[in-house]
């Protein structure tokens, strides 16, 4: 059976996942040929392909999962997912040029901050991130630009800080390289803040060196991202995927670093059962359910 991906802009994080996937994917006759597919709105627009039945298999960051399910804006009306696998969980963090003046989140006032696409998930996490500690989208002036264009743009000093996630990846490896950075701290109280605030988020430490100019390991905060399907997709093929998936995760990190520590994140299913993987209502896919039980991840 054909197996289309939804993942996000050309140059994107979940655009590289999405091509490494396929890789390992297409191997199985069952699951080729894999096509994966660029989207502008990343999350929100694989969640409405996904009930449209244009995509098998979407990536989605898990804060959207919910929303989806009920309806909730920015959908007009509840769509019908199923959830598959975790592929990454990465920080989120704001990043500005080296000399500039602003040295903490709090900083951000009234300067020009890129938070991504105005219908991308960037900008809900920035809403989530920020209006924890009590900044509006009104208290700066934001520009709806995507990854490489918020970097181009922060590079060329037309904007002030721009908003980032998961490293590695290659538009921020990029603009490290060829620009100096320094990668925004939280203030004493903030993270604990955001962590209170949104329970999706998880804490993550941005490790010294993982690009150039993090001179020590900054704490952060991260989202898990994750693969969604559909019901109507069916049970064998979304077995099959997931077997793939979990018994490649160190090919997988090899092939997109994004996919490092993926074995980890399946294994919180043997202490916490199915709800480790459900988020906002949305129920694990039936052939998830048969290949974790096969592979021994899950056991009720």
């Amino acid at each position: 059976m054909p197996i289309r991906i939804g993942t996000s802009e050309r140059g994107g994080t979940f655009y590289g996942q999405g091509h490494a996937l396929k890789t390992v994917l297409q191997r199985r006759p069952a699951l080729a040929p894999v096509e994966v597919l660029a989207s502008n709105a990343a999350s929100t627009e694989n969640a409405h392909r996904l009930h449209a039945g244009e995509i098998e298999l979407g990536f989605m960051a898990s804060n959207w999962i919910g929303r989806a399910r009920s309806g909730e804006a920015p959908f007009a009306r509840p769509l019908e997912l199923a959830m598959a696998a975790p592929m990454n969980a990465g920080p989120l963090f704001f990043v500005v040029r080296a000399q500039s003046p602003i040295r903490s989140l709090s900083d951000l006032r009234g300067r020009r901050i890129a938070v991504g696409l105005r219908t991308g998930g960037m900008v809900q996490h920035a809403h989530g991130i920020l209006g924890a500690l009590g900044m509006r989208f009104s208290d700066f002036a934001p520009a709806y630009l995507d990854f490489a264009a918020g970097a181009a743009a922060l590079a060329a000093g037309e904007v002030d800080a721009q908003f980032q996630c998961p490293i590695p990846n290659a538009v921020m490896t990029e603009l490290a390289e060829r620009v100096a950075l320094r990668v925004l701290p939280y203030g004493a109280g903030e993270l604990e803040r955001v962590m209170a605030a949104v329970p999706y988020y998880r804490r993550a430490v941005m490790r010294k060196g993982a690009i150039r100019g993090l001179d020590a390991d900054l704490p952060q905060v991260a989202v898990l991202n994750v693969l969604v399907t559909h019901p109507r997709v069916p049970e064998p093929v979304v077995g099959e995927a997931v077997t793939a998936i979990a018994t490649a995760s160190g090919e997988l990190a090899r092939l997109e670093p994004l996919f490092t520590g993926l074995a980890e994140l399946f294994e919180p299913l043997r202490t916490h059962g199915r709800a480790a993987l459900e988020f906002g209502g949305v129920a694990l896919h039936p052939g998830a359910l048969r290949a974790y039980r096969e592979l021994r991840l899950l056991t009720e």
